[in-house]
């Protein structure tokens, strides 16, 4: 779980949206505390978006994501997701999803892995943890010394990217 978290933090949360935001704020001549106030809200925006797209990787419509529904387990990708549930399920479940990582599988097999994931609270973990990203970089917002309609796109940015279905 630290792992996956620690591949969060320095590449997708970091290259996805807290750089672009201190980009943009240096650009548009904020001062460095404005600038680290963006780089918090970007790392948490980017967890959430990156908790999502793991989610997505496994439930997701390929018609809507673009990609194979299950990449993940079968790149065998560590992702938070499967971080959880293979520290959340009992023994059997833990090793059916452990057996399944890195493999092709079979549309009966994703089933079983979605559901060992599902019923496990692997699941909702993350998607807990995708809210209280959420919730912490939309205090950030509110907090920085911008301009309301600023303050309106990026809370409607933060919702966009945390809450997509592709």
């Amino acid at each position: 779980l630290a792992a996956a978290e620690r591949v969060i933090a320095y590449k997708t949360a970091g290259y996805t949206v807290a750089r672009p935001l201190e980009l943009g704020a240096v650009l548009g001549g904020a001062g460095a505390p404005a600038v680290a106030q963006l780089r918090a809200i970007g790392l948490q925006l980017g967890l959430a978006f990156q908790l999502r797209d793991d989610l997505l990787g496994v439930y997701g419509d390929p018609a809507v994501t673009g990609k194979p529904s299950g990449d993940d387990l079968i790149t065998g990708k560590r992702t938070v997701l499967i971080a959880e549930g293979l520290a959340r399920a009992d023994g059997g479940a833990a090793a059916r999803l452990r057996a399944l990582l890195g493999t092709e599988v079979s549309p009966a097999e994703l089933a079983d892995a979605r559901a060992i994931l599902t019923d496990c609270g692997a699941q909702g973990a993350v998607e807990a943890r995708i809210e209280s990203a959420l919730a912490s970089a939309l205090g950030g917002i509110d907090a920085l010394p911008t301009s309301a309609p600023a303050r309106a796109k990026l809370t409607a940015l933060a919702h966009r990217i945390t809450h997509r279905a592709a």
